[in-house]
């Protein structure tokens, strides 16, 4: 019995079509990544700037954003980005306004963009962000 060419190139398409899913999967690739914990988000941090040691965060009720704060009053923004987690130092280019528990973070990058986050005290927080402005910190 002759197989018809067709039907191993269907077969062989198949096949490739699991592998590379399995190789995306095995990867990582797609998942929804979120900051489950402090210890998660100091970690995510210290990956985005070795060394980076957070005294305070606020991690947004999502688990898709957070901010941090080191001893010395630098701020940490990370946010999603695919299945991890990238994170800028704000500066004096930072801006946040606050409402209620929602807080929106301008990181002053044109291409990391604006970050909103549900968080305890944004209020505090903006305020902290909007004083680097003033050239204490950053």
């Amino acid at each position: 019995m002759e197989i018809p060419f067709a039907l191993i190139q269907f077969g062989g398409s198949l096949a490739a079509i699991f592998a590379v899913a399995g190789l995306a999967v095995w990867l990582g690739l797609g998942r929804d990544a979120r900051i489950a914990s402090d210890a998660e988000a100091r970690d995510w941090a210290d990956q985005a700037m070795e060394g980076f040691a957070a005294e305070t965060l606020a991690i947004d009720a999502s688990g898709k954003a957070a901010l941090l704060r080191d001893a010395s009053g630098r701020i940490m923004l990370l946010k999603q980005h695919g299945g991890h987690f990238a994170g800028r130092m704000l500066n004096a280019n930072s801006r946040a306004n606050h409402s209620g528990e929602m807080l929106t973070v301008d990181s002053g990058e044109r291409r990391f963009g604006a970050v909103d986050l549900q968080v305890e005290a944004s209020s505090d927080w903006a305020k902290a962000i909007n004083a680097l402005k003033a050239g204490g910190n950053a």
